[in-house]
Parts: structure tokens; sequence; C-alpha cells
């Protein structure tokens, strides 16, 4: 077997970016694990939502993360300037829970805080 992570999360943007965000998930499909990649069954309102959750394999995780870094860099598509955010939440088996953060054009990881630890029993 192997060791295992549980990954789930959203991200949130806009319309013009939700098209980018699907190319690169597309663009990194493998038929497995991409397949954790949702959107809601209908549109409500402005703000645009994708979702991911699945249990991959720890080696899985730089396929992940690459296209979480890689979304993060999509830039702003109005006058606004807002840039996609998102987070997520990771379950390794063995190393416990990391928060990831899509932000500023940018995919920061830092430990999640305890309040999460219950996602880890």
């Amino acid at each position: 077997m192997g060791v295992y992570v549980s990954v789930r999360g959203w991200l949130e943007c806009d319309e013009t970016q939700l098209a980018s965000i699907q190319e690169i998930i597309s663009s990194h499909a493998d038929d497995h694990y991409s397949g954790g990649w949702s959107t809601p069954r209908q549109q409500v309102n402005w703000t645009h939502y994708i979702f991911y959750g699945a249990d991959i394999r720890a080696s899985a995780l730089d396929w992940f993360t690459n296209q979480l870094q890689e979304i993060a860099r999509v830039p702003a598509s109005d006058d606004d300037g807002d840039l996609i955010r998102g987070l997520f939440l990771a379950s390794h088996e063995v190393d416990g829970t990391t928060e990831w953060q899509v932000r500023e054009g940018q995919l920061v990881s830092s430990p999640a805080d305890i309040r999460h630890q219950y996602l880890d029993e």
C-alpha cells in the first residue's frame, strides 16, 4: 500500500478565471486523481467556485500542488483586480494536516491550525 493524503478544498474566482482554471486542470489530467475536481451543478450569483476532494497518494502531492501554483498565477480578469483565492486542507497519514492558501498570486503552505486536528482522526 502507500501513504495517502486526504485533500479537500475550494477555489473562488470569476467566470473568465474559471475557464483558465479548467484549462490548467485539463492540462494536468491523469484520468484518476483529476476526477476529484468538481463545480456546482448551477452557477449561483457572481462568484464561481471549484472544489477538490480526494484521497491521493503522497507521491501525487507535487502533481496537485503544481496545479495550485499554476492556478494561483492566473491574472485578474477585470478592473477590480481580484485574484483567485482558495483554501485546501491536506491530511497526511504520517505528517498530519497542512493548510494550503491560494492568495495574492501564490500558494502559501503552513501547518494546519490545531482546530483542524479532528480531521486526522
